[in-house]
């Protein structure tokens, strides 16, 4: 039997206990004082949550090894805390298959530091014409229940009510990529703006992603199914998911550690590391996704890691791939912005980025309280630690990191997977 015993962690923001994990599952809360035979591992002065998830992680393989693999996403994932991640369909081949979906759900098994869950591409080929094998995804050994054609949009309304219609009978739910192409077409890459037009930039302004917003809360209110917002980031698809909620609309939303503090104005100087889609918006659209992940509106923070190579980058910016870091440094992030500003508690933390993107996705084993009997997926957090982001350290392959040389406060100090320490400080365990 494998015993550890975590000493004097602070439960989530509700006072410092110990636990004491055996074969992988929290067996005793309190005042343990010792445990024969057991790993210690102390954390005096940190804050325990749930093991975090991420509704939105892009590892590249198959076909972009060079990126990113599922394990080196693996190993990133598990040093920023998270014990699941869902892993986005645009690999090459893509994830539109059963067979595909396994093929994921293996490799994530064997690199074994973090659970990886395939999502599922809604359309074969991710083209927006046909709907994949949604059916056989879900009932193939990766058990899918998230499926998308995210880095693009499902912007036929045929066939996203034809999806959604598909994944209620077994409560699956589609992610939507919110962005009309006839709105903000391929090569759009700036927030429509003075600053878009006085650089040169394609636009893409924010109705592009509202009017999808619009349109598939209602979709999802006329099937009867669920609908997810990826990447919520403007104040617009804010006020149409508060509006959805209201009216008893089963429709969740994403936003990410980006675009919750970098603004366009970081584009002045044609960087590409801060080309991501949807494109970074003004501080308006910033201050409103940070108060609706404050009020519920906004159910989860999901990082959107989007490895690139460098010569994927290293282009001008309008030709330049887009898509940044993630996984390493969102916690540091949501802590520095919402907890140390008040926005958010360690509890509200346990929340958007453990419990609620569990429950999203469907995920029995995570996101779970620490209590007696639940799985020991955990992490440990020192709210004081104060880091500095180097992207020469990270454990992705990618560079492309836009927290590099920041100072953030909040660091993961230790990840847990079944009992089982996979991180430590920064680093593999």
């Amino acid at each position: 039997m494998s015993t550890l015993l975590i000493t004097g962690a602070d439960l989530a923001g509700s006072g410092a206990q110990d636990l004491l994990v055996e074969d992988g599952v929290i067996t005793r809360v309190g005042s343990i004082g010792s445990a024969g035979g057991a790993e210690v591992l102390e954390a005096d002065g940190l804050v325990a949550l749930p093991g975090l998830v991420d509704l939105h992680t892009h590892l590249r393989e198959p076909g972009r090894e060079d990126a990113e693999t599922i394990a080196s996403g693996s190993a990133a994932a598990a040093v920023g805390g998270f014990t699941a991640v869902l892993a986005m369909a645009n690999t090459n081949p893509v994830t539109d298959t059963a067979e595909a979906a396994e093929r994921v759900l293996d490799l994530g098994r064997a690199a074994g530091l973090v659970d990886v869950q395939p999502v599922g591409a809604v359309t074969k080929g991710l083209a927006g014409e046909e709907l994949a094998e949604l059916g056989l995804m879900h009932r193939s050994r990766a058990r899918v229940k998230v499926f998308s054609d995210d880095g693009k949009c499902v912007h036929d309304a045929r066939v996203m009510r034809r999806a959604l219609e598909y994944v209620r009978a077994f409560r699956g739910v589609v992610s939507q990529h919110a962005q009309d192409p006839h709105l903000a077409g391929s090569s759009a890459c700036c927030h429509e703006g003075e600053l878009s037009g006085r650089l040169g930039l394609p636009g893409w302004p924010g109705i592009a992603e509202e009017t999808i917003v619009a349109r598939d809360v209602m979709l999802a209110r006329h099937t009867g199914s669920r609908v997810h917002v990826a990447h919520v980031s403007t104040a617009g698809s804010v006020e149409v998911v508060r509006w959805a909620k209201a009216q008893g609309i089963d429709v969740t939303a994403e936003v990410t550690p980006h675009h919750l503090v970098l603004t366009t104005d970081l584009l002045a100087g044609y960087d590409p590391t801060f080309k991501v889609n949807p494109p970074l918006r003004p501080q308006e659209d910033v201050d409103a996704l940070r108060a609706a992940l404050a009020d519920g509106t906004i159910d989860a923070v999901a990082t959107d890691h989007a490895p690139h190579a460098r010569h994927d980058k290293e282009h001008a910016f309008v030709d330049a791939a887009f898509g940044m870091l993630g996984l390493e440094t969102a916690l540091s992030v949501v802590s520095d912005t919402m907890v140390r500003t008040g926005l958010l508690d360690w509890a509200g933390v346990a929340r958007v980025m453990s419990s609620n993107p569990a429950r999203i996705a469907g995920l029995e084993g995570h996101g779970r309280p620490l209590t007696v009997g639940s799985p020991a997926n955990l992490t440990l957090v020192d709210p004081d630690a104060r880091v500095t982001v180097d992207r020469s350290a990270s454990l992705s392959l990618s560079r492309n990191n836009p927290w590099h040389g920041r100072s953030l406060q909040g660091a993961v100090e230790a990840t847990v997977l079944r009992g089982t320490v996979t991180a430590r400080k920064g680093a593999l365990a």
